[in-house]
């Protein structure tokens, strides 16, 4: 299961601008949680996680402090994501840790923290695959020195040996992917 934005901005940051406060019925907004203000809880140390509170409240349709699969399903699809009636319920199933079927703040946000961190690997996976020599699986100097003058930045290839030098932690040479991964993080 993986919710699949259709661009490659997240999902989280294509719903931001959509987000506004709900209005109650008295006419206030209303930009608290399932049980507590997101600018006092103590849970809700940043302004991402204030973000995570309104990117929760925009997919609770219904007001009632929880996600469905079906809210989970409406609102990914609402912001150019792809995600089935399955993938929704088995999303929300891998998450719900209290078993009632649904997601709280803290599941939701899990949830999120999962589909993002699944996002960067994706990308990172696409980045070292541009830079490794054709199903070596890792990154050598010869390739380092073709990617970098594709690029515009031709270096020799004791500069890239360099390069390779400061991460390649077994001292093969060259840079696996795991190498790699701790290289642009």
């Amino acid at each position: 299961m993986e919710i699949t934005p259709k661009s490659s901005s997240s999902a989280l940051g294509r719903l931001c601008p959509k987000l506004s406060p709900r209005k109650t019925k008295a006419g206030h907004h209303d930009v608290e949680g399932p049980t507590e203000n997101p600018t006092t809880c103590s849970s809700v140390s940043s302004n991402s996680d204030l973000q995570m509170w309104k990117v929760f409240d925009f997919f609770d349709e219904n007001g009632d402090g929880k996600i469905s699969p079906a809210e989970l399903q409406t609102c990914v699809r609402s912001v150019g994501g792809e995600l089935s009636e399955e993938e929704a319920e088995a999303a929300v199933e891998a998450s719900d840790l209290d078993g009632d079927g649904l997601l709280g703040f803290e599941e939701f946000q899990k949830l999120m923290e999962a589909t993002n961190e699944d996002n960067n690997n994706q990308q990172l996976k696409d980045a070292f695959g541009m830079y490794e020599m054709e199903g070596s699986g890792c990154i050598t100097p010869a390739s380092l020195k073709r990617m970098l003058s594709r690029l515009g930045d031709s270096r020799s290839i004791d500069d890239c040996k360099a390069m390779i030098r400061a991460f390649d932690l077994n001292g093969d040479g060259v840079l696996s992917f795991n190498e790699f991964t701790i290289m642009m993080r």
